[in-house]
């Protein structure tokens, strides 16, 4: 297909931001034509893609689910739970771990205390603009049968999977750890399963896909009573936390934070089901509240009334998340092979530990490209790798909108080197720089194109090695700095990224479905300016 260019600016960086039919400009605009126009042609060259398998593993420590670089890390970490099921990928579990810690040690909780209720409370993503409020006028408050307005505000829960099985219940179990779970700088994986006391469940609720937030008032004034935050409430065992802290009192246990995070280890929270849907929430909002009674004498009357006590749960602790993955029967298990050489014609991206994308260069495409260079003088305009979803990915999770892209080589000494792509290294700073863009999202198949303009410029033109260069592709998104600069290549959201799906991958000893190769199989697109 050709296309013609018009120039129409100069770069900072010496090179021409290109338009081509589409309304954006192209993310690289490489090779100045001082005629004042070119003709560009856009062809496609194979490329190598496969499956890397992660082993179903990756470090889901505090440590990645909080964005340590942003301005308020309390906001911006994010944890996963939930159970999802579906023939492509197979079943995806995640469970949540956490440490706690006594907001002041040796604490005094007076005389005669008592537990009344325990309850955990957990925040998750929610879609703010879809509220349903209901109001009770004629409730009555328990402690003291006050007469009052209960409101209650509910949202939908911001899930990945299927929302609507069983009526959206997922039953969510809170367990005790009984296994040390380390320090809070200690790298922990998706594979490490803390040991906890199974039979002894401290709370359970079953959640239908919402969440919700409560306010009662007195009817006599119109004062609050109680407020809770959007969450979901889990209630735990009143008596546990009775043995386990107010007993203690004054105990060694109660005494320091290296004490009490032996004495009381940490605590899990898993769903029971393995089918349903994943949903993500912050696991530094996380609250655990116990309420309680103790005496209190003034003017000779002795009084009990409650009191709140609330545990930090924030990011001094652990927080670890466990992944498991049952892939029995699943088709990633016939296509997902990892073949470097020829390529898989199958690509199944899924982060949490799930599978990465690889892309390399053949060195048929790359003598091409050469040819072109050297002697038919073809500048390249710009370069992108282009990938279409499967179409059996057809069903109504959403498409991936979010994608990390790196490139890994080989040093002098053999080791493997990972590093932001050099379009990324030299152009992430430009307003004009679009690493990636999306198409039809709303069809079937969608599809992606990957800005490589630099690095194939790099190897064509420049000579440089590529024998053991190749593209990580991940669905997950670079973390920023609090200046809104790119964190680094390691920070990104894979460990709490719940996105999936299958993309047309490449293999041209193996046909497909309907035994003829795929016309839409992952490849390099390459548009190349001629001087007229």
């Amino acid at each position: 297909m050709k296309r013609t260019f018009t120039i129409l600016s100069m770069m900072v960086l010496g090179s021409i931001i290109l338009y081509n039919c589409e309304p954006d400009p192209d993310s690289l605009g490489e090779q100045l034509f001082l005629d004042g126009a070119a003709n560009g042609t856009e062809s496609s060259f194979d490329v190598v893609a496969y499956n890397i398998s992660n082993n179903d593993t990756i470090r889901a420590d505090a440590n990645t689910f909080v964005n340590l670089f942003g301005s308020n890390a309390a906001t911006s970490s994010t944890a996963v739970l939930g159970a999802f099921t579906e023939n492509q990928f197979g079943m995806q579990k995640a469970t949540y771990f956490t440490q706690l810690r006594l907001p002041s040690y040796d604490p005094d909780f007076g005389t005669n205390p008592t537990v009344d209720s325990v309850v955990m409370v957990i925040k998750p993503t929610y879609a703010v603009d879809s509220i349903k409020t209901t109001t009770n006028e004629d409730y009555v408050y328990p402690d003291g049968n006050v007469a009052a307005k209960k409101v209650v505000n509910t949202f939908p829960i911001t899930k990945f999977g299927k929302a609507k099985l069983n009526g959206g219940k997922l039953t969510l179990k809170v367990h005790e750890v009984t296994e040390f779970m380390n320090g809070v700088n200690d790298a922990v994986y998706s594979n490490k399963k803390f040991a906890v006391n199974e039979a002894n469940v401290l709370g359970s609720k079953e959640i239908f896909g919402n969440v919700s937030s409560v306010v009662i008032t007195k009817d006599a004034d119109n004062t609050e009573i109680l407020r809770t935050p959007v969450g979901i409430r889990i209630p735990l065992s009143a008596d546990f936390f009775k043995q386990k802290i107010i007993d203690k009192k004054g105990q060694m246990e109660l005494k320091d934070a290296a004490n009490f995070i032996r004495h009381f280890r940490g605590l899990r929270v898993s769903v029971a089901e393995s089918d349903g849907y994943l949903f993500q929430f912050t696991p530094n909002d996380i609250e655990l509240i116990m309420y309680y009674k103790n005496d209190k004498v003034e003017n000779g009357t002795t009084t009990r009334p409650q009191s709140k006590y609330n545990f930090a749960l924030g990011s001094a602790n652990v927080h670890t998340g466990y992944y498991e993955y049952s892939r029995a029967g699943a088709a990633i298990q016939t296509y997902a092979l990892g073949n470097s050489v020829t390529g898989d014609l199958k690509l199944y991206a899924q982060s949490m530990g799930g599978n990465s994308i690889g892309v390399k260069f053949p060195a048929e495409t790359i003598n091409g490209l050469k040819e072109l260079y050297q002697n038919k003088k073809a500048a390249i305009i710009t370069a992108k790798i282009r990938i279409y979803t499967d179409e059996k990915w057809s069903n109504k999770y959403p498409k991936p909108t979010v994608f990390t892209i790196l490139q890994r080589d080989k040093d002098s000494s053999g080791k493997e080197t990972t590093e932001f792509t050099t379009d990324y290294s030299i152009l992430s700073g430009a307003s004009t720089f679009l690493p990636i863009r999306i198409y039809n999202l709303d069809k079937n198949p969608a599809y992606y194109d990957f800005t490589v303009t630099q690095s194939v410029k790099d190897i064509v033109e420049s000579g440089k090695d590529y024998s053991d260069k190749y593209f990580k592709i991940d669905l997950a998104q670079f973390l920023s700095t609090s200046a809104g600069s790119l964190a680094g290549y390691k920070y990104t959201s894979r460990a709490f990224s719940m996105q999936r799906a299958v993309f047309i991958g490449t293999d041209p000893t193996i046909p497909d479905d309907n035994n003829v190769n795929t016309p839409k199989e992952i490849k390099l697109r390459v548009t190349f300016g001629m001087k007229k």
